[in-house]
């Protein structure tokens, strides 16, 4: 006869333990004392904004976008951005006199990696043509919109067996007035 093989659990190991949750940073790997630091720069940088950014946020602040809103110098993975849209997935770039270019560069291309879409809009522009830069603004969000919409559209085609369905709250509220 055969030897029969019976099933065996093994004890974990410090190798297959689970990484620990990142409680800070949205999953970026980036050190707590780096993220205060980015965090307290951010927040600096809030307090003592440069007249382009007081222009364009009085501005965001005016306008009704719903549910895209932009935060002012927010703190995207290791960077920080003058505007972002969560939402979108956009950010806004303020390019002010003397800035380096070639940080800026860097910092644009490790956000279009994880999918952040840089806008550049010159600081003179904005102070001088308020209405130009936000119909670009305008039409980059339309742009980013649509790219969202169609990268849903094509994973709803290549994953046909997952239903994100909601309930039909209209239902639900009917059967509660009766």
């Amino acid at each position: 006869m055969t030897d029969r093989k019976t099933l065996k659990i093994r004890t974990p190991s410090a190798e297959d333990a689970a990484p620990a949750l990142k409680r800070k940073g949205r999953g970026w790997e980036i050190s707590e004392k780096r993220l205060d630091a980015l965090h307290e720069r951010a927040r600096d940088m809030r307090r003592h904004s440069s007249e382009a950014h007081k222009v364009l946020a009085e501005r965001f602040a005016k306008a009704n976008l719903g549910r895209y809103t932009f935060k002012r110098h927010a703190v995207v993975g290791s960077a920080i951005v003058d505007f972002n849209c969560h939402h979108l997935g956009m950010a806004i770039d303020i390019d002010e006199e003397g800035e380096d270019e070639a940080i800026a560069r860097r910092r644009d291309k490790s956000l279009e990696a994880v999918g952040v879409r840089v806008m550049h809009i010159k600081a003179a522009d904005v102070l001088e043509n308020i209405d130009d830069v936000l119909a670009r603004i305008t039409a980059g969000m339309r742009m980013r919109i649509a790219d969202k919409k169609e990268a849903a559209r094509a994973h709803r085609e290549a994953n046909p067996n997952q239903h994100y369905s909601r309930p039909n709250r209209k239902k639900a509220d009917n059967a509660q007035d009766r």
